[in-house]
Order: structure tokens, then sequence, then C-alpha cells
């Protein structure tokens, strides 16, 4: 079976092709080689791989230095909007103790918490978006706040530290963005405290790629 892309969806990239997507790259790499672009051997080389390959994801590399007009139709399509209905705004408060959000949440348009010797763990992997652009504000005295998205989400820090640190993101993953990308804004202060932002896979995606192996 293919990936799982955010909330489940199946990767674009692993969806299988058909043979009109093979003829039609085929098509463009017999141009480039008229065009002298590539030689015969590259040709006869990429034509092998293309009636080969079983995915979108095996067509990209096979074409990927070549100039095509406009987006072919063998392109994998983008990512669905994650954008749902959901809250307008939310307020939360952690003085002495801890929240938590991760699996399937919806994230409102305007979030706020203040933790105080205490912290926040927002895991927005699995989340969908109540708006195109979501404002997260974190302010924290003595505590700290950890965000963890996935390699689908854009992050925009305008958070600033005060004996403490804003930082991220932290990319473990590379980031994959398009333009449905939901784009989170993180903005506060941190005063003896810390706010941080990890880009990490999708839960369970380490695991199936030890399964492949």
């Amino acid at each position: 079976m293919g990936d799982l892309a955010p909330q489940g969806r199946p990767d674009p990239t692993q969806l299988r092709i058909s043979d009109a997507d093979r003829h039609e790259v085929a098509e463009l790499l017999r141009t480039a080689a008229g065009e002298g672009r590539i030689d015969f051997d590259e040709l006869d080389e990429r034509l092998e791989a293309a009636y080969a390959a079983r995915t979108y994801a095996d067509l990209v590399p096979i074409t990927s230095d070549l100039p095509v007009q406009g987006q072919p139709s063998w392109h994998p399509p983008a990512l669905p909007s994650p954008v749902v209905d959901g809250p307008a705004s939310e307020s939360h408060v952690a003085i002495l103790s801890g929240l938590d959000r991760k699996g399937s949440w919806v994230v409102p348009r305007r979030m706020s918490v203040f933790a105080m010797m205490g912290g926040a763990d927002l895991d927005l992997r699995e989340a969908r978006f109540a708006a195109q652009e979501v404002v997260i504000t974190v302010n924290a005295f003595m505590g700290g706040a950890q965000i963890t998205v996935g390699p689908h989400t854009n992050v925009v820090m305008e958070g600033a530290g005060i004996m403490g640190g804003y930082s991220g993101p932290d990319d473990k993953v590379p980031a994959e963005l398009d333009a449905n990308s939901p784009t989170v804004r993180i903005r506060g202060v941190a005063i003896w405290g810390g706010v941080s932002v990890d880009r990490k896979p999708m839960p369970g995606e380490k695991r199936k790629r030890i399964r492949r192996r």
C-alpha cells in the first residue's frame, strides 16, 4: 500500500500511473532528444525507466532536468486543503500544569496559550485547520511550549525571547510545501522560558519505512 499523507490521505506521489502517463513522458523524452537536450543513449535509458515506472514518484526524476511547457497530466495532484470549519478562537492557561493537544483536532483561527511554570505540547501533524493561515500566540513565563508540525505545514516565527528563547522550526524532515499547505504563524514572548518548533515525520511514518525495507 502507498504512504499516507497528512490526516490519513494517500500520498499523491505514491499513486499508480496509467499507460497514458507513461506514453506522455515517452513523447516528452523523444522531443528532448530531437532538440539535442539528451543523447540517444540517455533516451533509451530514460524510456526504459518510464515504461517500468509504477508511481508518479518514479516518473518525476526521469524528466526533472528537462523544460516542460505547463503542467503535464502525469504530475501528481496537489494535496487537498486541510482547512475545515472550526472555532474562531481558543484560550488556554497552564499554571503549574500542562496542556496537551495531539492526534486529530481542529486548530482554531487564533489560539492563545499562557504558560507559567507549566508547559504546552501542541502536535499539529494530524490536525485540521480552521483557516488557511492560523495564529498561535504563546506567552511563557518560567514555562514553555513544544509545537510539532509535519512536512506539509508552513511555519512563520514571530516570537521573542527575554532570557529565554523562541526557536524553530528545527527540521527533522524536509519541508514539502505546496499551494494547499496551511500556514501557522507563531507569536508571543518567552521570559525565562522557551518556545520551540520541530518539523517531524507523520506519526507511524518511521515504522512504515522500516517495514518497506
